[in-house]
């Protein structure tokens, strides 16, 4: 008997001792603390969008002619009007000096013959004087008058000549101009397609060439981004954006909806999106941004400041998340109310307190109500 009362406390301690090694260990987890902050609805494109300049001109020559003078190198500022390129133009100088030379020549003629007019005018009016005292035959006076008024229509005349010639002076300047290639506007040269001596010739009708000078206009830039078709509806000219670059990643920019296009592309039938133009409020200092940048943009709809909010992430299908009951050291699965939200946070309206912390990854094995985890360090939301 008394082996016995020995042996059953032994065995009830060793029983404790195997319960106590073999019980489920508390899991660690890493918890985020629940607290106030902006919360935006956000609509995001589908694919990645294009940094785009406002102007951006392809230059090129509409007649062929051989490059005398280039003025210009890739990357260099130019400001409108400026002389970018010149085809050979001795030609067309001979050529705008002559049509010069004869225009001065017919301004002369005219000259000569009005002064001829009014001086058979002057005659006529001497003659009429001596008629009327009967000192001049009737056929001299008629005679005066006629070559006076053919005087005048030559003269007259002249004008027309004139006209013609100052025509033509006009259009030889122009395709003397046409030889000259100026800048439209202030920009930096992008590219150049000619060198000195070389012969240029217009594109043919329907064959595309190189432009002889790819100029953009960098002070105004805009990213194009297509948006999912469902959310075009919701978007709106003038609303706040914001631009992100794979070439500057963490950095954001501001920027406003200045465009969408009125019809929806069908490039892939079952992802059709709808291209939206997002202007810079103002091109940033500091920061060479190329055209041709890959980017996005998140065009706000909705916003909220110091409102009670969790990372998206943490919400688990039916507006539940888990809340560790610091007392029990365990899980506690809660239903929350939400209001605005997007893939980065959520708006909490009901079912959780401000410094209360919930589960931040939803990968735990065996997750369910009560739980036992342990804290790992604390997650702090992004600002």
């Amino acid at each position: 008997m008394r082996k016995l009362l020995i042996l059953v406390p032994a065995l009830a301690v060793l029983g404790l001792l195997l319960w106590w090694w073999s019980r489920p260990q508390p899991l660690p987890v890493r918890l985020v603390t629940v607290e106030k902050g902006t919360v935006e609805t956000l609509v995001a494109n589908t694919r990645a969008g294009t940094l785009k300049s406002c102007r951006r001109s392809r230059l090129s020559f509409n007649l062929g002619g051989q490059v005398t003078e280039l003025l210009i190198d890739e990357g260099q500022r130019v400001q409108a009007g400026e002389v970018l390129l010149r085809l050979r133009q001795d030609d067309r100088q001979a050529r705008v000096a002559e049509a010069r030379s004869r225009l001065a020549g017919q301004r002369n003629a005219r000259e000569q013959r009005c002064q001829q007019a009014q001086l058979n005018r002057r005659d006529l009016e001497r003659l009429r004087h001596l008629a009327e005292r009967k000192l001049a035959a009737a056929d001299q006076l008629d005679q005066a008058e006629t070559r006076a008024n053919l005087a005048q229509l030559v003269c007259d005349a002249s004008d027309v000549l004139i006209h013609e010639a100052e025509a033509q002076l006009a259009l030889q300047q122009s395709l003397l101009d046409q030889a000259t290639l100026r800048a439209p506007f202030a920009g930096i040269v992008a590219q150049i397609n000619g060198e000195l001596g070389e012969y240029v010739t217009p594109s043919p009708p329907g064959i595309p060439t190189p432009p002889a000078v790819d100029l953009i206009d960098d002070s105004c830039l805009y990213v194009e981004a297509p948006i999912d078709e469902v959310d075009a509806a919701r978007v709106a000219l003038d609303m706040p954006a914001r631009i992100s670059l794979d070439a500057f990643r963490n950095r954001h920019f501001e920027g406003r909806v200045s465009r969408i296009a009125p019809f929806v592309r069908d490039l892939e039938k079952q992802a059709r999106t709808v291209d939206v133009e997002v202007q810079f409020d103002s091109v940033p200092s500091g920061v060479t941004l190329l055209t041709g940048y890959s980017a996005d943009v998140e065009i706000l709809l909705q916003h909220k400041d110091e409102v009670l909010r969790i990372p998206t992430e943490t919400l688990f299908e039916g507006r539940r998340v888990y809340r560790y009951d610091a007392e029990a050291g365990v899980l506690r699965e809660t239903k929350v109310k939400t209001g605005l939200g997007n893939w980065r946070w959520t708006e909490i309206t009901a079912g959780l307190e401000p410094g209360q912390r919930i589960l931040s990854s939803l990968d735990v094995e065996k997750l369910a109500d009560g739980l036992a985890v342990v804290p790992e360090e604390a997650v702090e939301p992004e600002p």
